[in-house]
């Protein structure tokens, strides 16, 4: 039988050893990544300038979750990129070999084993079970039965202080036209049952930490899909101020990052009120919002932190606050862009431009609590990039920086804010130009106020006059969404 590769033109596919069984493709070839578990052989192999994950399964089970993969992505849903097929394998000697199913590794993600192998804290299993419930309320509204809901069968990417999850293995799903409740209760009950034996298999490797309670992380996932689920689709009735409920209704699920595509809205028998249910909720409400203005494509959670940022840079900054398209592209130019370049290109894969941005605003907070004054933006990402990312491990890029570490060398701020353009420049540091568009005269004022020395030489010059720090009010970056007040009946 001759080998057969179907799906997306990759040609590098072709000369890989397929006719060896995966536990015994070469060190040369696969790429060492984090695995969870899995009842398939899975490897990860490098091609170009990406990773793809490649599973041996049956010809049948294959094919399958290669088509229901493809279309839940045609649907939206979030989950890994199906690539190809690969049947008709056979070793030197003639004997056959399983299928093989290839999909796009997701970049910056890990599986769940790898974020609790340091006996995470409890607050951070319940973000991830959060992000799981959230998973499995989307995929429910798209009418896709899971049938083995579990953190296993999970991927988890980091979405500015949350988990965003990512549907990776769909070979026992189905999809549906809409999910009955004894569907979705059957895929609850999978979960529940799932989750705490992976709870109780981690405890018994003293991988987890003593205040988890299995039990409750099971509630918690049954308890937060429910809310999120109620907030989705359930049906009101109001008998005044329509216009307002309706808009109020909005507002909340925008608030919770979905956006309403149709809204099913009929008078009662006695037409004395409306009855109102959503009925085609899109996911990705601040995703494609901050899409729309800047072009950058983020995870939601760090599209809500970012456009809280936009929307501040527009209310300090008269010139941009009435043209919000035009204000969006000053914050991308004159804030964002300038911060990314100024991460060296050796740091740069340890996380997703939007991560670095969400943790120097935070960075850039703690600084300022512990300084008692503004850390301007530059300074900010100078200690970010100079104390905080090039010491981070792997694993604790995942977890979060406690605030000791956050607010590291912090003696020092106060003259370093002050003296940030008389010193020495560091190996990789990139932040001399900080707040100034590629375009920019020499001269030029950086955004944030705060002026950048051009060379050590030139700053040494200017150090005398700067000696003491210029306190500011604090600008917050964590700014609400506006709100609609609904008069009282």
């Amino acid at each position: 039988m001759a080998l057969t590769i179907t799906g997306a033109v990759v040609p590098g596919l072709i000369p890989l050893p397929w006719h060896l069984p995966l536990e015994e493709w070469p060190d040369d070839v696969v790429v060492a990544l984090p695995r969870g578990i899995s009842r398939h052989v899975v490897r990860f192999v490098r091609l170009d300038d990406r990773i793809l994950a490649v599973k041996e399964t049956n010809p049948a089970i294959a094919q399958r979750e290669f088509g229901m993969l493809r279309d839940l992505r045609k649907l939206g849903a979030p989950c890994v990129e199906p690539l190809a097929i690969i049947t008709g394998r056979q070793t030197d000697n003639g004997q056959s070999l399983e299928a093989v199913l290839v999909t796009a590794h997701l970049q910056f993600s890990l599986p769940y084993r790898a974020l609790f192998s340091q006996s995470l804290r409890a607050k951070t299993v319940t973000r991830l079970i959060d992000a799981l419930a959230v998973l499995l309320v989307r995929l429910h509204l798209l009418g896709f039965y899971w049938g083995d809901v579990s953190l296993s069968n999970a991927l988890f990417r980091r979405d500015a202080a949350e988990f965003t999850a990512y549907l990776v293995d769909a070979e026992t799903g189905e999809l549906h036209q809409k999910l009955t409740d004894g569907q979705r209760s059957s895929d609850l009950d999978l979960a529940r049952t799932n989750i705490i034996g992976e709870m109780f298999d981690l405890d018994a490797q003293e991988r987890l930490h003593p205040s988890v309670n299995a039990q409750a992380v099971a509630d918690r996932l049954e308890t937060r899909y429910a809310e999120l689920w109620k907030a989705l689709t359930q049906t009101q009735t109001f008998a005044s101020n329509v216009p307002f409920r309706i808009n109020e209704r909005v507002q909340e699920l925008n608030d919770l990052g979905f956006d309403i595509a149709e809204l099913d809205m009929h008078e009662t028998e006695d037409g004395q009120a409306i009855v109102v249910r959503p009925k085609v909720v899109d996911a990705g409400h601040h995703r494609r919002r901050l899409m729309r203005l800047t072009g950058l494509d983020v995870q939601e959670n760090q599209a809500r932190r970012l456009l809280n940022d936009l929307d501040e840079y527009r209310c300090w900054s008269p010139d941009t606050s009435d043209d919000e398209a035009y204000g969006a592209h000053q914050w991308l130019t004159r804030v964002f862009e300038p911060t990314i370049r100024a991460v060296p290109s050796d740091l740069k894969g340890k996380l997703e431009p939007a991560q670095i941005f969400h943790e120097v605003l935070d960075h850039r907070w703690f600084l300022a609590e512990a300084a008692g004054h503004d850390v301007p933006m530059e300074v900010a990402v100078a200690s970010y990039v100079k104390n905080i990312l090039p010491a981070r491990r792997d694993e604790k890029a995942m977890f979060g920086l406690t605030r000791d570490e956050m607010t590291a060398e912090l003696p020092a701020l106060t003259a370093e804010v002050a003296l940030r353009s008389a010193e020495e420049a560091f190996d990789g540091d990139n932040t001399g130009g900080w707040g100034r568009t590629d375009d920019a005269e020499d001269g030029e004022t950086p955004v944030d106020g705060a002026e950048t020395a051009k060379t050590p030489q030139a700053a040494k010059g200017a150090k005398a006059a700067k000696t003491t720090p210029i306190p500011v009010v604090r600008k917050t970056t964590r700014v609400p969404g506006p709100g609609h007040k609904v008069p009282k009946s």
